[in-house]
């Protein structure tokens, strides 16, 4: 496809004309979030003014963690507008089956796309490492990501985490649910988001879930790619086409489809009990 296309298939804000409502309730039920469920907020786990996260905990001991990666194509947005995800797991009314770490991470353009991605893998090393003080039980990690985070959920499933910490197992993070995730970044290097990100086609390809794939020697964590109705043809190819690659190397991977969501009221499922995306990762924590 040439730019113009690319750029019209990946502008997601010109798709949805009413993205800054979206946004906006975001920010508003994270407040309320914050407010009601019990959290530690803006906890470190790096030396990088965002490597920090939002925790939210459940009464119970040693009960699963969910992990949160928010979107905003590398470049944009901050963990504060998604606390609300937290209530599809943390609240009672979703029966408090997991505590729920937001995740917040460095973006582009100050950070490349190896840093940003190696940031996501220390988090999630340090967050198993630190399992017993914070209160959660470290064999039964999850991650869900929206976006650029649901590329980056993705990347965490193909993750050698013996190089990262030598007593790491090798399912450190034991299953993902990506929420209009993206698999190959050769079209995003092709397009207006590589201005910010500047990957070049080697980088774009050793950050691609999709190319990275046919040389995994690695487990295939259980996963589940999640897109929505209303969303561009892009995402709906990038989800096809990764999952189709997943099923011939025999991995636990489906693809769900969700009615009437385009690619930001997508999000809105993870924290309602019950709806298909929230349901899917529910499941695969119990």
């Amino acid at each position: 496809m040439d730019r113009e296309t690319l750029d019209r298939l990946y502008n997601n804000r010109a798709a949805v004309p009413t993205h800054a409502q979206d946004m906006e309730r975001w920010a508003t039920a994270s407040a309320e979030t914050r407010r009601r469920l019990a959290g530690r907020l803006d906890l470190p786990y790096g030396a990088h003014p965002r490597e920090v996260f939002d925790l939210f905990t459940v009464p119970q001991p040693d009960r699963p963690l969910v992990v949160f990666i928010h979107g905003g194509y590398w470049q944009a947005l901050d963990k504060s507008s998604f606390s609300f995800v937290a209530e599809g797991f943390a609240a009672e009314t979703a029966g408090q089956v997991a505590n729920v770490a937001v995740l917040g991470y460095p973006l582009a353009p100050e950070a490349d796309m190896d840093r940003i991605v190696a940031s996501v893998r220390r988090a999630l090393v340090w967050l198993w490492r630190e399992a017993a003080p914070l209160g959660f039980d470290r064999d039964r990690i999850y991650v869900t990501g929206h976006s650029a985070g649901g590329h980056l959920t993705a990347m965490a499933g193909l993750t050698d985490w013996a190089a990262l910490d030598g007593a790491a197992p090798t399912d450190l993070v034991k299953g993902g649910l990506s929420v209009s995730g993206l698999y190959d970044l050769l079209p995003i290097r092709r397009c207006y988001l590589n201005d910010r990100l500047g990957m070049t086609d080697v980088t774009a390809i050793r950050n691609s879930p999709q190319m990275i794939l046919p040389q995994w020697r690695g487990g295939l964590v259980t996963l589940v790619c999640a897109v929505g109705a209303d969303e561009t043809a892009a995402y709906h190819g990038q989800q096809h086409d990764f999952v189709t690659a997943c099923a011939e190397r025999g991995a636990r991977v489906t693809g769900i489809t969700a009615p009437q969501r385009h690619h930001f009221n997508i999000v809105d499922e993870l924290a309602q009990p019950g709806s298909a995306i929230q349901a899917a990762l529910a499941a695969m924590i119990q």
